[in-house]
Parts: structure tokens; sequence; C-alpha cells
């Protein structure tokens, strides 16, 4: 009987926003999963318990949820005005599959903080007590994220009094600013809008005509009126994940976006696009209840979303998707604005673990609208440090 041995890889597992994934310095990593290919892609399925016909993900550091089959990798910046490159994975619960088309915004909120611990980070930018202000450039999509990263003693601070919706303790405050974050999309021209229009009729055939935004920022997002899907926005996880035809439904509907957006060639491609463009319904704002059975007045929000990630809704909110939900709130005529009574430039909605506040700077250029930045205060922490272990013959 032949046995592979394993081997052990440096690795951090950290919760970021409402998310949680396995974090690697790029020189950790074996050489041939240093650069993107095969190897790569098959050492993180590896890591996480991909492919997985039981959706478990028993064997392998991922948690069986979008929100937690994640892969980071940082390194030092090759760019003189950024700190850190960061490269997101989303990796497919139960396909052969790592999705590299978008970014995490959650996670986006742990990079700062795993940087400046595995000594990524210049260390005369990084005070002993006060913020550190990490620059950080997203790989994935070619834009920057700014970081402010609580230090105390000369250590990142990670435990404090700030409430994140979703996340069951508190923590620290890391404010995240997404610069520019209109996502620069193959077909769409780095369009904001791609198809020119802030709200137009999306034909879906077998399903329906749905007005929809279609927008570029943050993340691709298909923005639908809950009421035309028959939903009142106050959905919690089990009343859309537990009903395979609605899940087949807003599939197609989302994969019709991905090539109205030109984000896909034929409509095919969209089944191993898993991770971009999201699908989200809102509502106008009315009382109603978390997940946790926390009671939500009407006026403690500015409107309801709800969105899917990987084929399922999201049990709170994607970080990437908030700031989707705060640049369209920020434009007259969008879907979002019109559920929040009008545009404005910060907006807190409410999802399914609770609410969320963000801000986003909208700027029109002869008819054309781009967001200067988005803001939104996300938390993060350490759960495990060491080694992951996978077989030597698996990548």
């Amino acid at each position: 009987m032949t046995h592979t041995p394993q081997v052990r890889i440096r690795a951090t597992y950290l919760r970021g926003g409402t998310s949680k994934g396995t974090f690697f310095s790029l020189d950790a990593l074996p050489a041939r999963a240093r650069v993107a290919g095969p190897a790569r892609d098959a050492l993180l399925l590896r890591v996480v318990g991909s492919p997985d016909p039981y959706g478990k993900q028993i064997d392998g550091m991922g948690g069986a949820t979008s929100s937690t089959s994640k892969t980071v990798i940082v390194s030092r910046s090759t760019r003189a005005d950024h700190d850190v490159d960061y490269l997101f994975g989303q990796v497919s619960i139960d396909q052969a599959l790592v999705d590299w088309s978008g970014n995490c915004g959650n996670l986006s909120a742990a990079v700062g903080p795993f940087a400046i611990t595995q000594g990524l980070v210049d260390p005369s930018r990084v005070p002993a007590d006060g913020v550190a202000l990490i620059r950080i450039w997203q790989a994935n999509i070619g834009k920057t994220i700014l970081a402010r990263v609580p230090m105390a003693a000369g250590q990142v601070l990670e435990t404090g009094d700030f409430a994140l919706d979703g996340v069951t303790f508190p923590a620290a405050e890391v404010i995240l600013e997404f610069m520019d974050p209109a996502a620069d999309e193959p077909g769409a021209s780095g369009a904001m809008f791609p198809t020119g229009q802030v709200l137009e009729t999306l034909e879906v055939p077998g399903v329906g005509c749905f007005e929809a935004t279609l927008i570029n920022a943050g993340i691709p997002t298909i923005f639908l009126d809950a009421s035309a899907l028959g939903y009142t926005g106050t959905e919690l996880q089990e009343a859309i994940n537990g009903d395979g035809v609605a899940l087949a439904r807003l599939e197609t509907i989302r994969a019709y976006g991905a090539l109205r957006m030109g984000l896909i060639p034929e409509l095919g491609e969209a089944a191993k696009r898993q991770h971009t463009p999201k699908i989200a319904f809102v509502a106008p704002p009315q009382a109603h209840r978390t997940s946790s059975g926390k009671a939500v007045a009407v006026a403690e929000v500015d409107l309801l979303v709800r969105a899917l990630s990987m084929g399922k809704l999201h049990h709170a909110m994607m970080g990437t998707a908030a700031v989707a939900i705060g640049a369209a709130a920020a434009i007259p005529g969008t879907i979002v604005s019109r559920a929040a009574g009008g545009a404005r430039a910060e907006v807190r909605f409410g999802h399914p673990s609770g609410t969320l506040r963000v801000g986003a700077q909208a700027r029109a250029d002869g008819g054309n609208w781009s967001i200067v930045k988005a803001v939104m205060s996300r938390s993060a922490r350490v759960l495990m440090d060491g080694w992951v272990h996978v077989p030597s013959d698996a990548f």
C-alpha cells in the first residue's frame, strides 16, 4: 500500500466581517502554487475540502457555506504607493472550482491586520499605538482599499466593543474605504452601469421581465424589486434556501443578468462564474425580525436588502455587495435609491442578521456616474495561527 506524506503550509484562519477564511502569505506557499494556475487551485481546493459531494467540507478548513469557503493570498506590494497586494479565491463547495472573478469585502477587513502581523508592511508605516493606514491593492479587480487598523502597544488590536450584526461577539472596529469601486469588467468598458442605464428591463425567457439595476461597484450586482419576485424583503435564509424552485429561478435571472452586463460571452458560462455577479432584491423599510429574533423597527432602516452568494441567500450581507448597495443608493433612479425613498449619501439597510450602514460619494460627469469611494466599518480577528496540512499529491 502506498502512503502519501502530507506537507504543511504556514497559514492563518481569520474572521473578517461576517466571513472567515484561510490566509496565506504568498512566499509561504509551495513554489508551484505561488503562481496562478491549476496547481494553486488544486491546493486551495484541498485546503478547504472541496469538491465535496456531501456538501460539508469535513475534510478541510471550509465551513460548507459561501461565507466560509474562502481563501486569501497576501504579499508585499509591487506598487510603490501600496503596502500589500491581496488576492481572493472563492472556493466552490461541490465543484472543483476556485472563482477569482471578484473581491470579498468582508475578508478585506482582515487583510490589513494579517499583513501587519506577518511583517508584510514597512514597520515605519505602522504606529505602536493609534491607527495604521494600510494601502491594499485588490488584485482580483485592480482597485485600492484603504484599511484603518487599530494598534495598541505595537500589536494589532482585535478586541473591542464594536458590534457587527451577523457576528456574535464584539471586536475592534476596522474602517474600510473602497476607492473608485466601479469594477473594470470585460465587456463593460469600466462603466459602473455597463448597459448605460441606471434602470432597465431585464427579460429572462421562461421566467419573466423585471425592472433591474445592473451595477459594477464593489462587485457586479443585479438589483431587483422584491415585490416583483413575490417577496417582501424580510425573508430569512430558510425561506429561500429551502425552496429549490426559487433558487433555480434566481440563478436563471443571475445568468441572464451576467450576459446582459457583458461578464460572460454566452449563457452557459454563468455556471463557471459562481462568485459574480451577485443578485439581490430590495424593498422599502418595514418592521421585521432578524435571524436572531431581534425586532427591527421601520425607523431603524432606510430599506431592506436580501442578497445571494454562490447560489444561496447570504446570512447577512457580503461586504462588496454592501458597497454596491451604497453606490446604487447614492444615485437617483436606481432600484435601490427608489426603495430608500430617494438618493442618499449614506444608507442603513436591513439584512437577515440585522442592519448595516454604508456611505458612498457619487459624482456625475456629463451624465455618467462614478463613485469616488465607499466607506463602511467591519471587524477582524485571528481564530487560528499555524499550519494547514495537505497530501503532497493533492496539487
